[in-house]
């Protein structure tokens, strides 16, 4: 654990959303909060501060003030450090990554409709960093009054991936919230008459055989931690959808993205793809081996 969170800032409305997460994050962990913004055309500092409109690093050192304000508005005593640093965004992101324990982003809110871009920026980084990273939206990253609603992760059952459960699990805990945990499958061709209709009786067999390899994927977890409160669903249908539709009140999603340091080059694939850009919650896309 390096105790550092890292969240990206761009003086978009989307940066302010997902540094004041990254705020409650890093309180939740008692961890640094670090602010970075990158620009290639940033001007050697230290620069005498305040700075005049004319500086050429007034604008940046604008957009930092206001992202350090709403963290102080949230969480006065948090830790927090300010890094303006000449480089490319992508570049000086993916560095700082390496250094941290969680990345924090914004994305782009298109509408009334669930209709969200992760710019091409996020999907680079999403796809290469070492950390987990967090993608938040404009309002996802306020106030954080009220119940919160619980923490659900994608579970494959193929080889489930121990690092996303190790991170939704410890997710959860720190917020005091239950976990959903959510497998979806398609039916199995044995379940379809030869008229294409559906067999009840396959149908539940195939569900009850997913839902028992589910229970035990996730009971070494539960035997770590015991008073947490485990929803454990099965959804016999693609996994995108079936998480999507399971996220309704949530906290934060989280899924996996194998991580792989050799050719073919890093895609975060579809299931990834689909829930960064439609879920309703801030996703937490966790790299594993």
């Amino acid at each position: 654990m390096k105790d550092v969170i890292t969240a990206g800032v761009d003086g978009t409305p989307e940066s302010l959303s997902a540094v004041q997460w990254a705020a409650q994050e890093a309180h939740t962990r008692q961890a640094r909060l670090r602010l970075l913004h990158a620009w290639v055309l940033l001007a050697p500092e230290p620069v005498p501060h305040p700075l005049s409109e004319d500086d050429q690093n007034y604008w940046p050192h604008r957009m930092m003030d206001e992202a350090e304000a709403a963290v102080r508005a949230r969480c006065p005593d948090l830790p927090v450090t300010r890094d303006m640093v000449a480089k490319d965004p992508y570049e000086a992101l993916k560095d700082a990554a390496a250094q941290s324990d969680l990345l924090i982003l914004g994305s782009r809110n298109l509408g009334p409709v669930t209709r969200y871009v992760l710019g091409e920026l996020g999907l680079q980084l999403v796809a290469h960093t070492d950390c987990p990273t967090v993608l938040v939206r404009t309002r996802q990253g306020g106030s954080t009054a009220g119940p919160a609603g619980p923490v659900v992760v994608g579970v494959g059952l193929r080889k489930p991936a121990e690092a996303v459960l190790a991170f939704a699990f410890d997710s959860a805990v720190r917020r005091g919230v239950a976990l959903r945990a959510v497998h979806g499958r398609h039916l199995p061709s044995f379940a379809y008459n030869r008229g294409g209709g559906v067999e009840p009786y396959a149908a539940e067999e195939a569900a009850q055989l997913a839902r028992e390899e589910l229970a035990k994927a996730l009971q070494p977890w539960r035997e770590k931690h015991p008073d947490l409160l485990v929803d454990a669903r099965v959804e016999m249908e693609s996994a995108a959808p079936a998480l999507l539709r399971d996220t309704a009140g949530a906290a934060l999603l989280v899924v996996g993205r194998r991580h792989r340091r050799v050719l073919p080059a890093p895609r975060i694939g579809h299931v990834v793809q689909a829930v960064v850009h439609h879920a309703p919650c801030p996703v937490a896309v966790v790299p594993y081996e």
